[in-house]
């Protein structure tokens, strides 16, 4: 596991679920980052899960291109695309050759690997930005856990 150091009063970490459901507005979470950009973030730690990170992943390379933004590829294990289809894989890799930085937050797969990615992005960051459709499950747990820890939640959904 290697550590990694941010300002972390400027720096945002994203958790959402795999599934992106209809009502999804990509537009919305683009402008939210804009602003957070605008209010002086410029970090943004990614969890390179399929769904919502991939979405913001996809996001931030396009406003990279006109912003000063690293994006952080927080990688819970070294086998986090195992089970991903071809071109799931192929996309993954391509993103984590763009990603301004890469941290495996544990070398092996566990039971708690992606708990502890997630907690690895919050303690990090000073705002999480959360796509949220229901009480439980990963999302959720990172969400009660930024709670806990006091660290500011926007909600999309």
């Amino acid at each position: 596991m290697m550590d990694l150091i941010v300002n972390t009063a400027k720096t945002v970490a994203v958790t959402g679920h795999r599934v992106i459901y209809p009502d999804f507005d990509r537009e919305k979470v683009e402008k939210l980052f804009n602003d957070l950009i605008l209010k002086g973030f410029d970090t943004f730690l990614v969890g390179m899960a399929l769904g919502f990170d991939t979405e913001c992943f996809h996001i931030l390379e396009k406003i990279r291109k006109e912003k000063q933004i690293k994006i952080i590829a927080c990688i819970p294990c070294k086998t986090q695309s195992q089970k991903f289809t071809f071109k799931q894989k192929e996309e993954y890799d391509r993103m984590l050759s763009v990603a301004d930085e890469k941290v495996f937050v544990s070398e092996e797969y566990s039971k708690s690997c992606m708990q502890k990615r997630n907690q690895f992005m919050v303690d990090r960051a000073s705002v999480v930005v959360a796509y949220i459709k229901r009480d439980f499950g990963g999302t959720a747990n990172t969400v009660k856990y930024a709670t806990k820890n006091q660290v500011p939640i926007i909600e999309i959904n």
